[in-house]
């Protein structure tokens, strides 16, 4: 109930904040979060989820044993943290006429959206983390690039860190507009790896291997790469010890080198910042 006293005029209604943790939309990625949540211990009571699709709404209760919503100031209503995971073109008119109360964490993972933006659409007296998972997170294997404010309590990165870090590993970014390189290299970097796949197993065909063989020669390649980068070596190491001198492997590599592989995904990845920054500017200008 509101706190009333007899010499002071009734203050805002604050509702007195749960654990909760309400997620304002229930995509692929939301999905995501609240199962790793799960498996990390969070009980399943302690989630919440808007969405508006009702066939979406009934797969989420039945899959995660969590409630569901309609209607988003339901969704929230006295949760501690609430995370915006509807798709940016649609933030503006999911967060339309919603008030948070003062002092809710908010995590957003919508690529493009700036905190200031946020803010303006939101209001102030809140505490804003901005996120830039990437799709592994599907299989808790991403990585996240998160920013929030010199001044957001440590509590509130912890709970950002704690929701993202159920799906995968994290980075603390030093500025916001870093987020424009992390969406450049880890954000879409999955489709480069998956690009460079079906270009090698196109070119494999091209040399004589059954399509098939190509295909399960390349990816299998990649996914092996991949694991061997877990042990921590450095890549550049990797790359060395298969590089013998004179050999085959020598051969390919330096051939990509002059055809100017480093310069092409230079350029690469700074059209994808300059595109993130381009739609953060956008969303911007939303009203």
């Amino acid at each position: 109930m509101p706190y009333h006293t007899a010499h002071l005029p009734p203050p805002l209604f604050v509702p007195r904040m749960s654990s909760a943790i309400a997620f304002i939309g229930g995509g692929n990625m939301a999905a995501s979060l609240i199962g790793g949540l799960i498996a990390a211990g969070r009980p399943a009571t302690e989630l919440r989820v808007c969405e508006i699709d009702a066939d979406r709404r009934a797969w989420l209760a039945q899959t995660f044993g969590v409630d569901t919503f309609e209607a988003a100031a339901d969704a929230i209503a006295g949760a501690r943290g609430v995370v915006l995971a509807v798709k940016p073109q649609q933030m503006r008119s999911a967060l339309g006429g919603l008030t948070i109360a003062p002092g809710t964490i908010v995590v957003s993972i919508a690529a493009g959206i700036r905190l200031d933006t946020l803010q303006r659409w939101l209001g102030e007296g809140l505490h804003y983390v901005r996120c830039m998972p990437n799709t592994p997170a599907l299989m808790r294997s991403g990585i996240t690039g998160l920013y929030a404010a010199p001044t957001t309590p440590k509590d509130a990165r912890q709970l950002a860190e704690d929701i993202l870090g159920a799906v995968g590993d994290c980075v603390w970014l030093e500025d916001e507009t870093q987020i424009d390189a992390v969406t450049a290299l880890s954000g879409s970097g999955p489709a480069y790896y998956f690009l460079l796949t079906e270009v090698l197993r196109e070119a494999a065909a091209a040399l004589g291997l059954p399509a098939d063989t190509a295909k399960r020669l390349a990816r299998q390649t990649f996914i092996g790469a991949a694991r061997m980068a877990e042990t921590g070596t450095d890549v550049a190491l990797l790359r060395a010890q298969v590089t013998s001198k004179g050999g085959t492997t020598e051969a390919a590599v330096q051939h990509l080198e002059t055809a100017g592989l480093r310069r092409l995904f230079a350029e690469a990845l700074a059209a994808a910042a300059r595109r993130s920054a381009e739609l953060g500017e956008l969303f911007a200008r939303e009203d």
